[in-house]
């Protein structure tokens, strides 16, 4: 979510001296691109890009056609076709072999419910949302409404429908992509045909380092980097301060039975054990098993981990394989790493292919990098 928090930022910036702003998002892709839907791209009326939406390809003649969004105040939907040789020699076909439709919309901040608002509603929660971008492909100078409604686990809506004929299907489609986790690009054939992008939208990772020793510095720069929220915690509080560590969301100094309580656990929480002090990592260990986290990583030689293990068994800890299954010990993936630098990439790496389903395989193994099944466009007849 670095992406949105960065673009939020920058529009507010934008704003702030008066200039103009459009956003441009992937809306739908066919084939290979650098980037999948939900890429996006803020772009000032001087030039400014925060954002990507490619690997620097289309940037430049997105550039161009935003300039002219903004200057008519219209929605547009551009398609890039990279596999074709006259858009190569354009020079949109580098590193690409799709078709990559891109939405672009100007940002009117008088506008309640523009897409900053609803970035920033759902940046100031903590829970996954919908997103919906509802566009038209079958006519592209027809109304493309754009990114305009956001559906809360609640089921509170923020925006306005462009079209109440689609209102209760769609509505339906936002709740199961809520539910079941997945993105999906639907078509509602009646009509002008609307197409709607709707996107799943998950909160920040929280980064939790149990302690806070020179290694720990690393590891906060990278994640920093990442834009993960980054929760210190140590029992000694001439190691855990804000001078060591300025990058940390929060600083906890407590003991292990403390610590928790003033940490929010959730599904999108990745923890790391690093005091150096068994009985500390011990105590922690013990509180985060039964919760069955994403990822719970223990630096360390595998035999350390195995001794915490077999002590909380004999205390009458029941472990099974289920509360094994988030354990990582010891954390990082296998590229040689030596230093704490070193240590620290191979950890954030090992986090990233957690939280993505991912086994940290090298790409040049894979057929395919990524997955497009879910951006294929679904039809829904409407009656």
């Amino acid at each position: 979510m670095k992406e949105l928090q960065d673009i939020v930022q920058a529009f507010d910036r934008a704003h702030q001296t008066g200039k103009q702003t459009a956003l441009a998002t992937v809306v739908h892709v066919e084939g290979s691109s650098y980037r999948r839907a939900g890429a996006r791209m803020l772009i000032t009326e001087d030039g400014q890009l925060t954002g990507a939406i490619s690997g620097g390809c289309l940037e430049g003649d997105a550039l161009r056609k935003a300039r002219l969004v903004m200057a008519q105040n219209k929605p547009m939907l551009v398609t890039y076709d990279t596999t074709d040789d006259d858009d190569a020699k354009f020079g949109v076909g580098l590193g690409c072999n799709g078709i990559i439709h891109i939405l672009i919309e100007p940002i009117s901040a008088t506008k309640q419910d523009n897409p900053i608002q609803l970035f920033k509603l759902f940046l100031s929660r903590r829970e996954p949302v919908v997103l919906i971008t509802i566009f038209t492909m079958n006519d592209k100078q027809a109304l493309q409404p754009g990114t305009c409604l956001l559906l809360t686990q609640e089921g509170n809506i923020k925006g306005i429908f462009p079209d109440d004929t689609i209102k209760d299907i769609l509505l339906a489609d936002a709740n199961d992509v809520l539910i079941n986790g997945n993105s999906v690009t639907k078509t509602y054939v009646y009509g002008d045909k609307f197409t709607c992008f709707i996107e799943l939208l998950q909160p920040t990772v929280s980064l939790v380092i149990f302690g806070a020793g020179n290694d720990a510095i690393p590891l906060v720069q990278l994640a920093s980097v990442m834009g993960w929220h980054i929760y210190m915690v140590d029992g000694r509080s001439n190691y855990a301060i804000p001078e060591r560590f300025p990058l940390a969301k929060k600083i906890i100094t407590a003991k292990p039975e403390n610590a928790l309580s003033q940490i929010t656990i959730d599904e999108r929480t990745v923890i790391i054990l690093m005091t150096h002090n068994y009985n500390y990592d011990l105590a922690v260990l013990k509180q985060l098993l039964p919760l069955q986290l994403p990822y719970v990583g223990a630096l360390g030689p595998k035999k350390r981990l195995h001794r915490m293990l077999d002590e909380l068994k004999n205390e009458g800890m029941e472990i099974t394989d289920e509360h094994l299954t988030s354990i990582y010990g010891p954390a990082g993936l296998d590229i040689g790493s030596e230093n704490a630098d070193e240590i620290a990439l191979s950890i954030i790496a090992e986090m990233q292919a957690v939280l993505k389903n991912r086994t940290g395989t090298s790409l040049r193994y894979k057929n395919t990098i990524h997955n497009r099944h879910s951006e294929q466009i679904i039809t829904q007849t409407m009656q």
